[in-house]
């Protein structure tokens, strides 16, 4: 796998969140993904961003252009210092939310990628890892 470009934005305001979604759509736009592609991957960083910052404390998100082969792809890695998550499982589970929300962010996300990682420790933060692939 060869990463073909790379950009770290920090998450700390809802302003923030607007440039993540922003620059997720340029490197999908970059790497050729269409319309529905776009869509699904600025929403899945979206709700990533929002999670990062309300439940996370803020943290940062990392952008990566792959080429693997043929394929292409746009990988984005979310980090936060924040409480964690004590029961990973549960959270992906649809409707389950510790705020407001509809509890459709984490396990949204995961149905519009391909891939789908989450590491979490109960008083260090969270890591979420998504990719998807043209």
């Amino acid at each position: 796998m060869v990463l073909q470009r790379s950009e770290t934005i920090s998450i700390q305001s809802s302003a923030d969140v607007v440039l993540v979604r922003q620059a997720v759509r340029q490197f999908s736009l970059g790497l050729g993904f269409s319309l529905i592609d776009q869509t699904k991957i600025v929403t899945a960083a979206s709700e990533l961003a929002r999670n990062t910052l309300d439940y996370g404390g803020g943290g940062t998100v990392q952008l990566e252009a792959l080429e693997e082969g043929l394929r292409r792809g746009l990988r984005l890695t979310f980090e936060d210092s924040g409480p964690g998550i004590p029961d990973i499982d549960l959270a992906l589970k649809d409707g389950f939310t510790t705020g407001n929300g509809l509890g459709m962010g984490l396990s949204g996300s995961k149905r519009l990628v391909n891939e789908f990682n989450i590491v979490s420790r109960v008083g260090e933060g969270t890591k979420v890892t998504i990719t998807k692939w043209k």
